[in-house]
């Protein structure tokens, strides 16, 4: 038998088109939107209030910034974490997600801009 007969009534095509789900990976994806927004949150909450700011002061030389930072991760990962058990066998809308972390995104450097996070 040779090999160009056997290839040619192989019924299975050389790339299957079997669907993967894609939750894990939007998780990941809507998780980092939501960290960058948080970001822009803690920070304007920081700016705002006195009490928030001493609160957020983890390490004395880098002032509310390193918890600003530091409680943006922590969520982060958190949002991250039970996104992905959700979603991580499912199939999800990834157009919706994307459009969703991109808005998070762009809210995030807005709300760090000094001209409009001081219109809070």
């Amino acid at each position: 038998m040779s090999t160009e007969n056997a290839s040619a009534s192989d019924p299975s095509p050389a790339f299957p088109s079997t669907s993967r789900p894609n939750g894990a990976g939007a998780a990941a994806i809507l998780a980092a939107g939501m960290g960058a927004f948080l970001v822009a949150v803690f920070a304007i909450l920081a700016d705002q209030s006195i009490a928030i700011k001493s609160l957020m002061i983890f390490w004395k030389p880098t002032g509310p910034l390193s918890g600003v930072t530091t409680c943006a991760i922590v969520l982060w990962l958190a949002a991250w974490a039970v996104l992905h058990a959700r979603w991580r066998n499912q199939s999800v809308a990834l157009a919706r997600v994307n459009a969703a972390a991109f808005a998070l995104l762009i809210l995030g450097l807005l709300l760090t801009f000094p001209p409009i996070a001081d219109l809070f």
